[in-house]
């Protein structure tokens, strides 16, 4: 071989080959959205989240009532998302939903979570995009950095904890934890009765509770 002769390899994947091919509505909402209102999306300061809310319901999601939304929200499609009533969105929370993301009522997504709808092949020597949606119950936290991956669903009730790593569906009422993520106990929550106990709440006004509940660990 010369010198400076490019070497032959034969490689077992091609990328020239990895297309995904859109129709052209969802190519054109996606130009509308990124060019559009995506910027003015995450530009809105904090106070500003009922105007994102808007925004999100005007391209597209099906958002429920008295959604809190968070600045710094990156979302790939929006026409892809459904929340339920009383959800909050933590700063920073990314959304790649080349399919459908559905969380349901009364949950909580914490800052920096990262929910992934899509993968890739990576036995195919195209290696080709796949997606699939992900499905979050009712009255879940998905604390801070968390990763959900594509197809997978997360049981009512469900707390899963920092820096996890999702791949596969967590059962309802559980703690769980962990890369890979994993039940570790089960969720109990407590009745206002047991919170407050050895308080004297019923006799005191509004202001001295409000101090009392402070101080509770």
């Amino acid at each position: 071989m010369n010198p400076g002769q490019p070497r032959s390899q034969e490689f077992k994947m091609d990328l020239t080959r990895s297309v995904t091919r859109w129709d052209r509505g969802t190519i054109l909402r996606r130009v509308l959205w990124a060019t559009f209102v995506k910027p003015i999306f995450l530009l809105l300061p904090r106070p500003c989240g009922a105007l994102r809310v808007l925004l999100l319901r005007m391209s597209g999601a099906r958002i429920g009532q008295r959604c809190h939304l968070e600045p710094g929200i990156r979302i790939l499609m929006p026409w892809n998302l459904e929340f339920g009533d009383d959800v909050a969105i933590g700063r920073e929370v990314e959304f790649l939903n080349f399919a459908p993301v559905r969380i349901r009522s009364m949950t909580v997504v914490s800052q920096h979570s990262y929910l992934c709808t899509g993968t890739h092949d990576y036995t195919h020597p195209h290696f080709p995009l796949r997606f699939a949606p992900i499905v979050i119950g009712s009255e879940c936290w998905i604390a801070v950095r968390a990763f959900i991956g594509p197809g997978v669903t997360i049981g009512q009730g469900t707390v899963v904890g920092a820096c996890s790593v999702v791949m596969k569906d967590m059962p309802p009422w559980m703690v769980c934890a962990g890369n890979p993520c994993r039940p570790i106990k089960a969720r109990e929550v407590k009745t206002l009765e047991e919170v407050h106990e050895g308080t004297r709440v019923d006799t005191h006004s509004d202001s001295e509770r409000s101090r009392e509940f402070a101080a509770l660990p």
